[in-house]
């Protein structure tokens, strides 16, 4: 079955080159031009993943993002314009996967696209095996994860990092390390990236984020994970 992805940007030029080039590749597309209909039709599901303009009329792509992560861990690329960090340091915050800066080339936004719906993709062959690790424990076959008795909605390279860390604990990875394994050897980003990820996978993991127990920092060479049990 054909991909879904939902194609939000106020420029209609834009969004119709985006839909002839990745319905060339196979994907089915949708198309909105404002935050309100993007997320009225996220709200309906169906989709594998999102292309989110950050500046939309009548609601922004960060609150589209927002309100998406309250209730779903559909993966989303943000696109943001050309220097603006904050944006994409909020994207990020908010629950983004990934973000691309425009004006983009289209090669790059498929091999995102590609490399996101991989790794989604493989959990519906992944063995039904959790990790257990003090309080916390992730199942591998249906991507979910429990802390502290409550369930935890990750997205999909927060899940990614987790299953690495939980994989591998003690192992000290530093952030080109982090990066070439999760976002991909072709990543073009930044460490922030990184950062943001470790920063929001505490909070919704740590009791107390500011005092971790699970997820450390070793200054100046990059974080680990530590098995209490």
């Amino acid at each position: 079955m054909a991909k879904r992805i939902l194609l939000v940007d106020d420029e209609p030029l834009i969004l119709k080159g985006l839909k002839f080039a990745l319905e060339q590749d196979g994907y089915e597309t949708e198309s909105a031009e404002d935050g309100e209909i993007a997320l009225e039709k996220l709200r309906k599901g169906g989709f594998d993943l999102v292309l989110l303009d950050v500046m939309l009329p009548k609601m922004s792509g960060i609150e589209v993002c927002q309100a998406v992560r309250e209730k779903s861990d559909v993966p989303i690329i943000m696109l943001t314009a050309k220097g603006e960090d904050m944006d994409k340091i909020l994207g990020l915050e908010y629950g983004a996967d990934d973000y691309m800066t425009k004006p983009f080339n289209i090669l790059e936004v498929k091999a995102r696209i590609k490399s996101i719906l991989r790794r989604t993709g493989a959990k519906s062959e992944a063995p039904r095996l959790t990790l257990t690790a003090g309080d916390i424990t992730i199942n591998l076959g249906n991507r979910s994860v429990q802390a502290h008795g409550q369930a935890v909605n990750l997205t999909v390279k927060e899940f990614d990092l987790l299953n690495l860390f939980m994989s591998n604990p003690g192992k000290v990875y530093s952030r080109d390390e982090l990066l070439e394994t999760i976002w991909g050897f072709d990543y073009i980003g930044d460490f922030r990236t990184v950062d943001v990820h470790i920063r929001r996978l505490r909070e919704k993991i740590e009791r107390n984020p500011a005092q971790p127990e699970f997820i450390f920092t070793k200054w100046g060479v990059g974080y680990y994970f530590t098995d209490k049990d």
